[in-house]
């Protein structure tokens, strides 16, 4: 296309050019051969698109004080249609270890070499389907596939703009869901797919989980329920389908309804296969069965979280509890409750109201670790007693993180102290995943042990946010913190998408800048939702530091 473009250019020069369609075509010289292509040409008025586009974004995902000027405002288009226009449809086959191999349960210690042991064997591994998913994606040019823990972050902005949507391509996430309840961590569809990942990474294991970030958008559908939510009038046609499931809650209803099979299915999976052990240990908490520890873990890596090198408990043991992943359940039980009461089923919303209490108690009993003053994995050590192993950084929080410490909770000015102290979590870019006091800060992989990550700063932003606008002893500080890091986070990838022309997949808390992979603008689009956010520091147009 290139060619063409330079002639056209040459011919009529960069200030009368021809109009797009004309502009944006591949020339037609057909030759001999198998393969042609089919080209459509939009011939219209962009500008018309482009202003449709604009008037319902201002209606809708409009940026607050103090980002509401052009800017901002232009950046926020950027972030916003990049991340749409990652929404696919994709179609194909998958690589599946359904061996169920014995070793798979992880009991023994020294798990992680029988488990390696296993996936080296020949002949266990098929193809499964073809399937399909409709999805969001966090990179076009680097990662072009479904990611099941990013697409929740990947669809919270996306909520806003058109439920409908949102809401089919949950539904086709969850068409996905096996006889057991289990969902693919990432949708590799297809030898295409296949061919841009390495092969230690394409198989699938049905024992694997990834964190169950779906539901952040059941949560946000109940919410607008209650809310009764009006629709908004963005000057769009359409938008009556667009929220359709908002204007008339007995279609979210129903939908809540059809998926609530696959739903509890997926949930108790979960509870399956990712528990926790508590008697073999004589560990005291509120609940003998509500711990959990991600299986897939080997010494250096625990992929499955998502938070893949992160410092956990050393050597690896069959006893380790997980923090983030018992908060993560304390979540999704408490989004299962509010599924379970929206659509009427009043015995099992006291059913997962007794497991959301025993979760949030054995949160503490058996994660809070009162001399680091923070939460903690537990281990087994050498004498087979209980202990904490604490690396303070975003597993720390995660109670935090996902909701689950109300304003008035016992540890959470402990909590905010962590988050603001330049010598632990803070910086002036956001938060660091690991602490900068911490041994393994910026060591080996360096991926998630000092970076900062925009999914789980947005995931402090709102907690902040909610413990701010709520009665409690914490609440301004609270209100600074998030004052701040609303402002800091901001900044900083718009600086970086100004200086680069891209959002990145992480921030370097040193310096800043974006790194890893470019053009990511999945999750790193929340940047978006937290411009949307009120801003409670008195207002006032950002100072231009740029």
């Amino acid at each position: 296309m290139k060619t063409e473009i330079d002639e056209m250019i040459a011919q009529y020069g960069s200030e009368n050019a021809p109009p797009p369609w004309q502009i944006f075509t591949i020339a037609n010289n057909i030759q001999e051969g198998n393969l042609h292509f089919v080209q459509k040409v939009f011939e219209g008025a962009f500008e018309s698109a482009t202003k449709s586009f604009s008037d319902r974004f201002s209606a809708l995902l409009a940026p607050k004080s103090p980002f509401n000027d052009s800017r901002y405002l232009g950046f926020a288009h950027s972030m916003f249609s990049n991340l749409i226009g990652g929404i696919g449809y994709f179609y194909g086959d998958a690589v599946v270890d359904r061996s169920y191999a014995p070793e798979y349960e992880e009991e023994n210690e020294g798990f992680w070499m029988e488990t390696a042991d296993a996936r080296g064997r020949q002949g266990v591994i098929k193809l499964e389907g073809p399937s399909e998913l409709f999805t969001s994606i966090p990179s076009r040019p680097f990662f072009p596939r479904g990611f099941l823990w990013d697409e929740g972050f990947h669809l919270l902005p996306i909520v806003d703009w058109d439920m409908d949507l949102t809401l089919d391509i949950v539904k086709s996430w969850f068409s996905l869901i096996d006889e057991d309840g289990w969902i693919g961590r990432e949708q590799i569809l297809g030898q295409e797919a296949r061919s841009k990942v390495p092969p230690e990474f394409q198989v699938q294991y049905p024992h694997y989980a990834n964190p169950p970030t779906l539901f952040f958008i059941f949560n946000a559908l109940i919410d607008k329920l209650e809310a009764k939510s009006t629709m908004r009038d963005s000057g769009d046609l359409l938008e009556p389908i667009r929220s359709a499931h908002i204007q008339n809650p007995e279609n979210a209803k129903e939908y809540l309804r059809n998926l609530y099979p696959l739903l509890k299915r997926h949930y108790f999976w979960f509870r399956k296969t990712q528990w926790g052990d508590i008697k073999s240990y004589d560990r005291e908490a509120f609940s003998l069965k509500e711990a959990y520890r991600w299986r897939g873990r080997n010494p250096t890596h625990i992929l499955t979280s998502g938070l893949d090198d992160y410092p956990r408990p050393q050597p690896p043991h069959p006893g380790e509890l997980h923090t983030d992943l018992i908060s993560w359940m304390g979540m999704m039980t408490r989004s299962m409750r509010r599924i379970a009461e929206t659509i009427g089923e009043s015995d099992e919303v006291k059913e997962f109201k007794g497991y959301e209490n025993a979760i949030i108690k054995n949160i503490d009993d058996l994660h809070w670790d009162d001399k680091a003053q923070t939460y903690c994995d537990a281990t087994i050590d050498d004498y087979e007693e209980s202990v904490h192993v604490c690396h303070k950084g975003y597993i720390s929080i995660f109670p935090f993180l996902t909701g689950l410490l109300p304003a008035d909770s016992p540890r959470l000015g402990a909590i905010l102290d962590l988050i603001s102290d330049p010598e632990e979590l803070w910086s002036e870019y956001g938060l660091r995943s690991l602490s900068k006091s911490n041994a393994n800060y910026e060591t080996g992989e360096n991926y998630w042990r000092s970076p900062i990550w925009m999914n789980l700063n947005y995931l402090a932003v709102r907690s902040l946010l909610d413990i701010a606008q709520s009665p409690g002893p914490h609440k301004a500080q609270a209100t600074t913190i998030y004052t701040d890091l609303r402002k800091n986070l901001v900044q900083n990838v718009f600086k970086e998408w100004e200086r680069t022309g891209f959002a990145w997949e992480q921030y370097n808390p040193e310096t800043g800048e974006g790194q890893r992979t470019q053009h990511f603008t999945g999750w790193t689009s929340l940047v978006v939702k937290i411009m949307t956010m009120p801003d409670l520091g008195g207002g006032g147009k950002v100072k231009d530091e740029l």
